[in-house]
């Protein structure tokens, strides 16, 4: 998490940006709890958090691509409320396949779908069956991601673009106080 935040610090040169993006992760990690509380499954220390780690790079990245699209257009002159509007319904598609097709991926890991390939090539019969052993193992892992992205997926949409918006209007209200403040120690000067 440490190397994520000093390497997001250096791409966005703003700590609020990467504050926004970071607590995604956290929030994210509630979803992952919510869900494994929600079903039932016990939590495994070493795969739950391997799990976790994962989830922070995805969650991250998605993040990222909003963040990144909304300073573009900002710097192209688009106001920041419209260019955060365009950012999130431009980067929809992508945020939604990388969520979807990572959930639909691990699914399989997850309900510990097996296939026997070795009937499978020798006669045509797979053998297919769900559970076994190594759901036990895999299976915390992949519940981990799946909770944990879908819980992200609806923050990314709504939760990083509204505080964007609270990060740029707070940046807004700082800059104009420091101004005043300055103009006022300016005039006190001149009085003297």
């Amino acid at each position: 998490l440490a190397i994520i935040f000093f390497t997001l610090i250096a791409q966005f040169n703003s700590i609020g940006k990467t504050l926004i993006i970071l607590s995604e992760v956290v929030l994210s990690i509630i979803g992952v709890m919510l869900g494994l509380a929600i079903f039932n499954m016990p939590v495994t220390i070493v795969m739950t958090g391997i799990g976790i780690v994962a989830l922070g790079g995805i969650v991250v990245r998605n993040g990222i691509l909003i963040v990144e699209f909304a300073d573009q257009l900002k710097e192209a002159g688009i106001k920041t409320r419209e260019a955060i509007a365009q950012a999130a319904t431009t980067r929809l598609t992508p945020v939604m396949l990388t969520a979807l097709s990572t959930i639909f991926g691990l699914v399989p890991l997850a309900v510990g779908m097996n296939i026997n390939f070795g009937t499978l090539l020798s006669s045509w019969n797979p053998h297919i069956f769900f559970g076994g052993d190594m759901v036990a193992f895999w299976g915390a892992l992949a519940w981990t991601i799946v909770f944990g992205l879908v819980m992200a997926t609806f923050l990314t949409l709504i939760f990083i673009p509204a505080m964007y918006l609270i990060h740029y209007a707070m940046k807004l209200k700082i800059r104009r106080w420091r101004e005043l403040r300055a103009s006022r120690r300016a005039d006190i000067a001149l009085q003297r």
